[in-house]
């Protein structure tokens, strides 16, 4: 990791003592038309212990293409005859994490205008209230990619939590995702205390930049490959 690896020990930033943890398995990528299959929200405490968690298997009364089956394990058959209403999903998704922003407790979210953008379609789709202003947020992704920014290899969550020797058993599913996520964050706050910012609201200031000038830089790449994809720097919802 370069000059990274000898960074002095510091003291790690006052919002790692206790992160919520926020992951959705879902029917595909589309986050405008895609539905919930599975959810986690949780809480970790500063070591990574679990001290909340609560799951969720939803109906999303749609047929699940074998490719997303695939991929979280939950058929069209088995969230039939197991997932609870969509819409009481969405609206009990929607409620556990405004009550973690409330309470002032940020939301890891690995890659978060996913889980988020998805989320608010959701609630709109169901005529649940929208979560129109996600806050504060911490998202390891964005983290990794501005620490780290040179780092060779994929920044899946699988690749990036092995990277950060966080265990990561049943990848895709929602809850293993969810906590492998707020560990990394957790990992993170450890390895880069002295240049991540104190506070979490200025950290979830500064992701929004970071995030805006990660997205232009992939423009950018994009643009000198021969590609037009132009990609969305919102964050940490679109």
């Amino acid at each position: 990791m370069g000059g990274m690896d000898q960074l002095p020990l510091f003291d790690t930033p006052e919002w790692s003592r206790r992160v919520g943890v926020f992951d959705l398995e879902t029917t595909g990528v589309a986050v405008d038309r895609d539905r919930i299959v599975t959810a986690h929200v949780g809480v970790l405490d500063g070591t990574g212990a679990v001290l909340q968690a609560r799951n969720w298997l939803a109906d999303p009364g749609v047929e699940i293409p074998d490719g997303a089956a695939a991929v979280h394990g939950v058929t069209t058959a088995h969230a039939r005859a197991h997932g609870w209403p969509a819409a009481e999903v969405v609206a009990d998704v929607a409620a556990a994490l405004r009550d973690l922003f409330a309470a002032g407790i940020p939301v890891v979210a690995y890659n978060a205008p996913y889980d988020f953008s998805l989320l608010k379609h959701e609630c709109r789709r169901h005529g649940v209230a929208e979560i129109a202003r996600p806050e504060p947020v911490i998202d390891p992704l964005v983290l990794d990619k501005t620490f780290d920014r040179y780092r060779p290899g994929k920044r899946t969550l699988t690749a990036v939590a092995a990277h950060y020797a966080v265990r990561l058993e049943d990848a895709h599913e929602a809850a293993a995702d969810a906590v492998a996520a707020g560990r990394v964050a957790l990992a993170l706050a450890e390895r880069f205390a002295p240049v991540l910012p104190a506070t979490v609201a200025e950290l979830h200031t500064r992701q929004i930049g970071w995030a805006r000038d990660q997205a232009e830089s992939l423009t950018e790449y994009f643009t000198r490959i021969g590609r037009i994809d132009a990609v969305d720097g919102s964050w940490p919802i679109r």
